[in-house]
């Protein structure tokens, strides 16, 4: 018998049958399931209209996040969360209210740990591989079959390996590395795959970088990205106070992939996404003289504490350039008091920044931010297609934060080793 990938263990250990394999449909056994504002109010009718099945069990595993729109901006997103706010109430689930982050890191932060398997209405789900778990979105109806009978079916997907090796060099960060991953996939190239990232940059890579590779491990078309978990992510879950969630998962030496890709990165410079897909990369080298009028720092894929303690650091005695528009958008409530402590609030909003509550922010282009027509956006979320951050005729650049913080001060996409 051949050995496991992180995905078929994860799996097999929740099926409660024997080894499965690639290929196969089961039925699992699901840890969490969780939707937001934007999914809620169809999951909540998709819910109400099954039969089978009972939401009195596992209340405190089923969790509504109220973060796409905070504060929400019109009458209808307000009576969308309403909606939410009152079912998860009246049903005695988790409610993760306005101001508390983005569903992502909140997972991260306070659920989510290795060897789990997580379901959730959103793509971005799979951002909790970076703790060592199998977590991947699913649409409403799926989602209210979980929450009902605590299991679902998956096919269990073939594995491709991303080894990543080297050592990343300074001003190259995680989103870098996704990056750069996905010009060398496509955006189609992992179609229904589990990403396993290993090798000796994973090995240096906290977890809150892990959590940017895993997040747009969907970016490539796959089911989830999952990294082992190891003695950083033990530490990870010891800093919010959950060690003793932790366990050590890996994939079996003999494990079989579908295939694998090696990339080097000691040989890397930051990377930039341009218009309209995230795997539209290019190197900074080669993204020259474009103005930008707008820079977003935010986003599920970054502002975590490490990345907003990044930017403070390029922004210190510094200024955004005059005319720019400057967002930063903490990925939570927690991430937020960080900030406000280690003076990083203070230093963003002394060089020009908004500074706005924890949520998603111009990612989603629900809320403040939006974009005038033809302007230029540099953002560091994982999606830079049209009118993804509200207005179709504006144009975005995805790359790290400290790329973003770099554009900001100069004006155009610019260098971040300037100012490291």
């Amino acid at each position: 018998m051949s050995g496991k990938t992180l995905a078929e263990k994860i799996i097999q250990s929740h099926t409660g049958a024997g080894s499965v394999s690639a290929g196969e449909v089961v039925i699992v056994k699901v840890d969490y399931t969780f939707s937001h504002d934007a999914a809620g109010p169809l999951l909540i009718n998709q819910v109400n209209k099954l039969k089978a099945g009972s939401m009195d069990t596992a209340k405190d595993k089923t969790i509504f996040f109220i973060d796409h729109a905070v504060p929400s901006p019109t009458k209808e997103l307000s009576n969308d969360q309403a909606t939410v706010r009152n079912y998860a109430m009246n049903n005695g689930m988790v409610l993760s209210d306005a101001g508390n982050g983005i569903c992502h890191q909140v997972m991260a932060e306070d659920y989510s740990a290795p060897g789990d398997l997580i379901v959730g209405t959103d793509s971005h789900t799979c951002t909790s591989g970076g703790l060592g778990a199998f977590a991947t979105g699913m649409g409403a109806t799926d989602i209210a079959v979980a929450m009902k009978l605590r299991k679902t079916w998956l096919r269990v997907p073939e594995t491709m390996k991303v080894n990543l090796t080297g050592h990343s060099p300074r001003g190259v960060f995680a989103k870098d590395l996704i990056l750069k991953v996905l010009s060398m996939l496509g955006a189609d190239g992992a179609t229904y795959k589990s990403l396993e990232f290993e090798g000796s940059a994973i090995d240096e890579l906290d977890v809150y970088g892990r959590l940017t590779l895993t997040n747009m491990a969907v970016e490539a078309g796959a089911k989830t990205g999952i990294i082992a978990s190891d003695q950083r992510t033990r530490q990870y879950l010891k800093e919010f106070g959950r060690e003793d969630q932790w366990k050590e998962i890996r994939a079996d030496s003999d494990a079989i992939y579908e295939s694998e890709i090696t990339l080097n990165t000691s040989e890397l410079e930051p990377q930039v996404a341009l218009p309209s897909s995230p795997d539209n990369v290019k190197p900074i080298s080669e993204v020259k003289d474009v103005k930008v009028n707008e820079v977003f720092i935010g986003s599920c894929t970054n502002t975590r504490i490490e990345d907003m303690r990044v930017v403070a650091k390029i922004f210190k005695d510094r200024q955004k350039a005059k005319g720019l528009k400057l967002i930063v958008t903490p990925s939570s409530q927690k991430v937020y008091i960080r900030c406000i402590k280690e003076g990083i609030v203070e230093t963003l909003m002394n060089a020009g920044a908004i500074v706005t509550p924890a949520g998603c922010g111009v990612c989603f282009g629900a809320l403040g931010g939006i974009p005038a027509d033809n302007d230029v956006i540099f953002s560091s979320s994982n999606r830079n297609f049209p009118g993804r951050t509200g207005n179709p005729k504006a144009q975005t650049y995805l790359g790290s934060p400290a790329t973003a913080a770099a554009t900001a001060i100069r004006g155009y996409v610019a260098d971040p080793r300037e100012f490291l």
